[in-house]
């Protein structure tokens, strides 16, 4: 059969148009996702660069902000990291609460909202995610902030090996997982950007003689390991004091015993290569899991999904879910167990005890939303 088309100069000119338009928006969508996320660190926070305990990543993308608040007064050193998994963004935001509102009377605080800057500025189309998320403030404002991805984005470290070996254990992983920054710890000086990227973060841990170092995660509600506490065995005396207080609040914690078996995670490198007490928390996220519906901005502030309301009422769930799993709720499981760990440091190691406060409480985060505690953008 033969046919032709024939168009006119008018639909040609529209279809440029329409092209032009297209590629406008997708390209300010693009760039809109390597715009830093803006915070505002609480009087007494000092900002630096994580290049500065290690020169290697010093002008690359894998350099990020260490923000430490120095009471003057003897105490201990806690480390706060958020952003090791930027599609886990309530792991984030609990980071940038303390950095917003946290005032240390004894001891220091170290704070680094996101941790892998280079897995922020894309996310992972195939799951539908949303590029950002925001929340609105008291005073009509609104903060946003990225949903990124798991992995550090290919155009930094490319391409990615068929397996993966993790040094210095040698555990054999798949090759994806060498863009995972949970897997390249200790890291290496001269390895990829993110093992690089590692190595800089356990530099600054040994160097500031830190003596507990969260890594805060979220995981999918399937997910067995979820709304609870990782602990290496140096730990464990301090997360099992935590657990117990934490459930007498109301707040159901599991506690669980870092592997031995599993390289390149925060809670058994940190652990075993440095003296730091490493811990590694949970909540849970229902924008993350394999069983959600619809994923948009809605499913990562509320966690609100029919699919997860089914599954729990099948009993499928490792957490409890009533129709929704909000991210005031996962920030405040964050924080809250942070502050108990805080408050207990000093009884199993009294030189190292610390004093916060200024950090809304549980019930404050859940009943007001985390937009009442974040600090308002400075006028331009």
């Amino acid at each position: 059969m033969n046919f032709s088309l024939k168009g006119s100069k008018k639909t040609a000119l529209f279809l440029l148009a329409l092209a032009l338009a297209v590629m406008g928006w997708t390209g300010h969508s693009f760039l809109a996702m390597h715009e830093a996320d803006v915070v505002v660190p609480a009087p007494g926070f000092v900002e630096h660069r994580l290049s500065e305990w290690f020169d290697g990543i010093a002008g690359t993308p894998a350099d990020t902000a260490v923000y430490i608040q120095d009471s003057g007064l003897p105490g201990g050193t806690v480390f706060v990291m958020g952003g090791t998994h930027p599609n886990e963004p309530a792991a984030s935001m609990a980071a940038v609460l303390l950095l917003e509102r946290a005032h240390v009377t004894a001891g220091r605080l170290i704070v680094v909202p996101f941790a892998n800057m280079m897995a922020f500025n894309h996310n992972s189309p195939q799951e539908g995610h949303p590029q950002s998320f925001h929340f609105a403030l008291p005073d009509g404002s609104r903060r946003v902030f990225r949903y990124g991805s798991r992995a550090t984005n290919a155009i930094y470290q490319w391409p990615a090996p068929d397996i993966y070996i993790h040094e210095p254990s040698g555990q054999n992983l798949a090759g994806s997982e060498s863009s995972n920054l949970n897997r390249a710890h200790p890291g290496l000086p001269d390895g990829n950007l993110t093992q690089r990227l590692a190595y800089a973060l356990l530099e600054m841990i040994r160097k500031e003689k830190v003596d507990l170092a969260f890594d805060l995660h979220e995981a999918s509600p399937e997910y067995p390991v979820v709304n609870a506490i990782v602990a290496h065995e140096k730990s464990m005396e301090l997360a099992a004091m935590v657990t117990m207080e934490l459930e007498a609040a109301g707040i159901p914690m599991r506690l669980e015993p870092s592997p031995t078996n599993l390289r390149g995670l925060t809670h058994r490198e940190w652990g075993d290569n440095s003296d730091v007490m490493p811990i590694l928390m949970e909540t849970g996220n229902p924008s993350q899991g394999r069983l959600r519906g619809r994923t948009d901005e809605a499913l990562v502030l509320t966690g609100e999904d029919k699919f997860y309301a089914k599954a729990s009422e099948l009993g499928r769930l490792f957490i409890p879910y009533e129709r929704d799993q909000p991210i005031d709720l996962r920030v405040a499981r964050h924080v809250t167990a942070i502050m108990s760990f805080v408050e207990m440091l000093g009884m199993v190691k009294p030189e190292a005890e610390i004093a916060v406060d200024g950090v809304p409480s549980y019930g404050e985060i859940v009943e007001r939303g985390l937009g009442a505690f974040l600090a308002p953008l400075p006028r331009s």
